[in-house]
Parts: structure tokens; C-alpha cells; sequence
């Protein structure tokens, strides 16, 4: 033990505030407020305060030494701590592990790997030694990541919709009755689809490490933009007392192959840049010919949340395919294992077909129903060229883009 004039050194009394009551926050914060290379002298009386301080010290990682008063008073200690601070890798996180940045645009942010023993941590967090293993099966950058998956989360947060302020449910219907079950034909029809547009994604979404926190965002308000569509579009049915039409074989046989796909970007490829793509063209159809303003205005709203969810599919699979060219293959093996799996189903049941023509055309006449005709095969004509043009910008010449474009299930999604 030493003698030292303390008077004009750094010196913090913490009276008699014990470690076991919050002192060691006093020591903590004098520490961090002091000028490289100097010490912090620490003083007070709490009953066994100077034991407390020195295992907090070997804990923390820093170096506690003991100075003499030169002039100890009868009711004063004889002696004053003096901690010397260790470096962030002593004492109890002298393991720990670094986690990247929490700036994602910072150099290094986002990493390659996110190791099990990151566990939940926030991404940027040193993680202590010892903290338990939380296997997430997508744990790899390249396995997943999409550029622009902040900015494509920021753009859903700001075009949320809410169902009931945005659209008018007092509206009258003045359309023909058949006309009015085409629709509810339709949105039964769209339920169903998009059940699966939010289950796949969902699927997914716990397999995701969360240091890849943009991309699990972006699919999760991609979940949630799906369960407001089946929302919307179920109130829809069952508007002037409708109840949901009919579901087929064939269709579900088609979402099912969705459902079962284990492999998050060939999943991705068939659902969003395919499936969802399509069916933009298909809401938008209804945007431009629903017999009343609700359906429509319903129409456009889905087609502007489906048209992100397929500019988050491309954006990873474009990503990926600059790491793993190859992944084309793949993809185009999808394509075709799916067509040949569901060869045998009927694909688009004829009610929903006959029912995009009614509303086409919007009333039972000869011309009326040939002019409805058109505008779905005009439809069809815009889905196979939507999907082409996708293809193309995923690296697939033209000729396979044209291929794999018309091998794309006739149940749209």
C-alpha cells in the first residue's frame, strides 16, 4: 500500500451507497468520463464496500489498488481504492464476441456468417462468453440477403393501409347479380392464394439468424400485408350477405407445391417473381374492370403491396445469383419439377376463368361477353410477357425465359 496526496486527482466518494445497492453505476460512469491514462480514486463507508469494490474490479477487468491517507481521521477510512481501468476485452467480456456493426451502411455491417452463439443478440452487440447456442438454418448472407431490403421495408412501412379508413364499405351495388357472383368467385379464389403468399414467407421467417434483421423485416410486413389482404378480400364476400365460392383440387394441388418447397430462394422464385408477379397482372385486371368502386379500389391497393413483395424477390435472387451463378439451374429445374407435378390437375378452374370473363364484361349479352373474352386473354398475354421480362433481368436468355415463362402453372400463382 502506498501513500499519495489525492487532492488534485480524479476522485468520486460514494458515501454510503453499497455495490449490492447501485454504487457500482458510480464507479462506472466516473470511469468512462476519464482522460486516457488516468486512474479513479474511489471512497466511502458503506459496510464492506472495499470488498465489494475489488470483486467488481476483477469481474470488469481493472486493476484496483489501495492508497494510504497520509492524515486518516478517527471516522474516515485509512485508506482510499484507486482503479485503473483494463481494456473492453478484460473481465468478463474479455471472450466476447463481436457481432458487426449496428450501422447497416457502415463498412463490415452486415456480415457472411452469423454464428449460433450470437443467438438473439442485436446485431452491433458484443455477446459474452458462455451465452447459449440458437441454430437458425438461414445463417448465411448469400444464402438470403437482398440489397435493398431497408429501403423496400421502409416504402411498406409508409404505405401501410388501413381497410377501414381507406376504403368506402357503404358503397351501393348496382351491377347484376351473376356479375356480383363472378366477384365473390374471384376473391374466394384470391383468399386461397393468398393464404399461401403469407404462409411461405412466414415459414421461412423463424428460420432467418436475426442479424440479417433488414431482410426479417421485410418479410415480416410482408406477412402482414397478406393477412390484410385475406382481410380484405374475405369482407368483400361476404358483402350483402355473400358467402366464399368455390375451391378446387387442382388449385390447391398448386399452392401445396409452394407450401413444400424447402429451399428459401427457389421458393422465393416461384412465389414472388413468378406467382405474385402474375398476380399483380391479375389485380390489376380487376383495378381497371370490377363492376364498383370498392372491388376496385381493393384491387389496386393488394397490387401496390404485391408489387413490393416481388421487387423483395428479385432484389435476393439477384443478389444471390451474383454469388452462386449456377443457382440458375436450379431454378429453371423448379420451374419444370413443379409443371411436371401438376400436369394431371386442371390447373385454373373453369369458374374462375368464366368468371374473369363476366367480369370483363359486365353484363350477359353476346358482344358484351365476347369483349370480356378478350380482355382475359389480353390478361393472360400481359402475365406470360411480366413473367418473360422477369426472367430476363434473372440472367436466362430468351429463348429459356420464353420456355420456363410458359411452363409457370395455369393457376397463376
Amino acid at each position: 500500500m502506498t501513500s499519495v496526496d489525492t487532492s488534485s486527482l480524479p476522485t468520486i466518494d460514494i458515501e454510503s451507497l453499497g455495490f449490492d445497492a447501485g454504487a457500482h453505476l458510480l464507479v462506472r460512469h466516473a470511469l468512462a468520463a476519464l482522460p486516457r491514462g488516468e486512474s479513479l480514486r474511489v471512497t466511502g463507508h458503506a459496510p464492506g464496500w472495499q470488498a465489494q469494490l475489488a470483486d467488481w474490479c476483477r469481474a470488469q477487468g481493472h486493476t484496483l489498488t489501495w492508497i494510504a491517507l497520509p492524515r486518516p481521521l478517527a471516522d474516515k477510512p485509512d485508506r482510499i481504492a484507486s482503479i485503473t481501468p483494463g481494456t473492453a476485452e478484460a473481465g468478463r467480456w474479455r471472450d466476447a464476441a463481436h457481432t458487426g456493426h449496428a450501422d447497416p451502411h457502415a463498412e463490415g455491417a452486415v456480415l457472411p456468417h452469423a454464428p449460433a452463439h450470437w443467438g438473439l443478440a442485436a446485431r452491433g452487440a458484443r455477446v459474452e462468453a458462455g451465452s447459449p447456442d440458437i441454430a437458425f438454418r438461414l445463417d448465411r448472407k448469400d444464402e438470403l440477403w437482398a440489397e435493398n431490403a431497408a429501403e423496400l421495408y421502409a416504402q411498406a412501412v409508409g404505405a401501410q393501409w388501413d381497410p377501414e379508413a381507406a376504403l368506402d364499405w357503404n358503397v351501393s351495388f348496382t351491377h347484376l347479380p351473376e356479375v356480383e357472383a363472378a366477384v365473390r368467385q374471384v376473391m374466394t379464389y384470391m383468399v386461397e392464394n393468398e393464404n399461401a403468399a403469407l404462409l411461405v414467407p412466414a415459414r421461412f421467417l423463424g428460420q432467418i439468424h436475426p442479424h440479417y434483421r433488414e431482410l426479417q423485416a421485410a418479410l415480416a410486413i410482408q406477412v402482414a400485408d397478406e393477412a390484410r389482404h385475406i382481410e380484405v378480400f374475405n369482407r368483400r364476400i361476404r358483402m350483402g350477405g355473400g358467402e366464399p365460392a368455390l375451391s378446387t383440387a387442382g388449385g390447391q394441388a398448386s399452392l401445396k407445391s409452394l407450401l413444400d418447397e424447402p429451399d428459401f430462394s427457389v421458393a422465393g422464385f416461384l412465389l414472388s417473381v413468378l406467382g405474385e408477379g402474375t398476380f399483380v397482372n391479375l389485380l390489376q385486371f380487376l383495378a381497371a374492370h370490377a363492376p364498383d368502386p370498392l372491388t376496385r379500389q381493393i384491387a389496386k391497393l393488394a397490387a401496390r403491396d404485391e408489387a413490393r413483395h416481388v421487387a423483395l424477390g428479385m432484389s435476393h435472387l439477384l443478389y444471390r445469383l451474383q454469388q452462386e451463378p449456377a443457382l440458375r439451374g436450379r431454378l429453371a429445374q423448379a420451374v419444370e419439377a413443379r409443371h411436371d407435378s401438376l400436369a394431371g390437375t386442371a390447373g385454373l378452374n373453369e369458374e374462375v376463368f368464366d368468371a374473369l370473363v363476366l367480369i370483363g364484361a359486365g353484363s350477359l349479352t353476346p358482344q358484351a361477353v365476347a369483349s370480356g373474352f378478350a380482355k382475359v386473354q389480353q390478361l393472360m398475354r400481359e402475365m406470360a410477357d411480366g413473367r418473360f421480362t422477369r426472367l430476363l433481368r434473372l440472367g436466362f436468355d430468351r429463348a429459356e425465359a420464353e420456355r420456363l415463362s410458359a411452363l409457370h402453372t395455369r393457376n397463376f400463382m
